[in-house]
């Protein structure tokens, strides 16, 4: 399966491998990216950013999910132009390839994007939000998804796809707030997600700090120990997020967590961890009928498959400690 797929990914850059799908039809394949910018106000992108997005047509997908930090704001010196000109190189390197190649795309903001931090009840980072809802919501622009509801879309909406209800909140900011958790709640326990074979949450801020430097109050979401109670309460498979900037595929509980590397620049080392950080993409092959999900993950820069057993075994967060998929226990205290 790994080498498979290295063939596939090599012939996406060389063009000497014939492209076919690795695994059977009945499964469901998403690339999971995630933190995509580089430094503030930024117009252009890594190296590995753009290779990704040539290698991502090539590897029979269904859906493209992006952990947020598509581009580089969240700095109030920043003019709208500046900001305009960063969404328009990401509608020119991430956004038109995947329409081209009519590989739907779903996304959630993220603290770069469109910040959610507030003062005194005041959006600090409002302009970014507002221009960052322009380009969403811009018909040219908007994802060609199946919205369930879009009512406070690009912030946080739902969707289905292929017998999966997905669920994307608005963790731009460690709190999510009352209005937005009771969205959340209500959303899960609708008839069309309760209905679905499989349900996954997407938002940018983790449930559990993992990563050197992202590790304190700020970096994860508030009462993150609640909301994986609210997830697993909901039967909700897997919480999808960035902002480590460390690939870490993990399980606390019922709920799967997988952390999604950066793609883009700042890689950071998972706590208890000596190895080297790196640039990371990763597929997910549902079996939606079994509930289950493999994963492959590379280091972008090598394109060597990340072996999941060279990943700590668990890692003491500040808020609790989270356990590599592959060794969870199947209870917790």
């Amino acid at each position: 399966m790994d080498r498979r797929h290295f063939l596939l990914l090599t012939g996406a850059l060389v063009g000497s491998v014939a492209l076919k799908p690795a695994i059977a039809k009945a499964y469901i394949r998403i690339v999971v990216i995630s933190d995509l910018n580089s430094q503030y106000g930024a117009t252009d992108y890594e190296p590995e950013v753009d290779k990704a997005l040539a290698m991502i047509p090539q590897l029979k997908l269904d859906l493209v999910l992006c952990g947020g930090d598509m581009v580089a704001v969240q700095k109030t010196s920043l003019t709208p132009s500046q900001i305009q000109a960063m969404w328009s190189a990401f509608d020119q390197h991430i956004s038109q390839p995947l329409k081209k190649a009519k590989i739907p795309f779903a996304f959630t903001v993220g603290n770069h994007d469109a910040s959610g931090a507030q003062s005194k009840g005041q959006y600090i980072f409002s302009q970014e939000r507002e221009l960052a809802s322009a380009y969403w919501k811009n018909p040219r622009h908007t994802p060609n998804l199946n919205f369930i509801d879009r009512g406070n879309f690009p912030f946080y909406y739902s969707f289905f796809h292929k017998g999966i209800f997905y669920l994307v909140w608005d963790a731009s900011t460690h709190l999510l707030g009352n209005q937005q958790l009771a969205w959340v709640e209500k959303s899960l326990g609708s008839a069309i997600a309760t209905k679905a074979k499989m349900r996954i949450a997407i938002g940018h801020l983790p449930l559990y700090g993992i990563a050197k430097g992202r590790e304190k109050p700020g970096n994860f979401l508030a009462d993150g120990e609640q909301l994986r109670g609210l997830l697993e309460r909901y039967r909700v498979h897997t919480y999808i997020s960035g902002h480590a900037h460390a690939y870490y595929p993990a399980k606390r509980g019922q709920l799967e967590l997988l952390h999604a590397g950066a793609l883009g620049s700042g890689p950071r080392q998972l706590l208890d961890s000596t190895l080297t950080p790196g640039k990371t993409l990763t597929i997910l092959d549902i079996d939606i009928d079994a509930a289950t999900a493999m994963y492959t993950s590379y280091d972008m820069k090598t394109l060597k498959v990340i072996d999941i057993k060279t990943l700590p075994p668990f890692i003491v967060a500040h808020n609790g400690q989270v356990f590599r998929r592959d060794l969870a226990p199947k209870t917790i205290n």
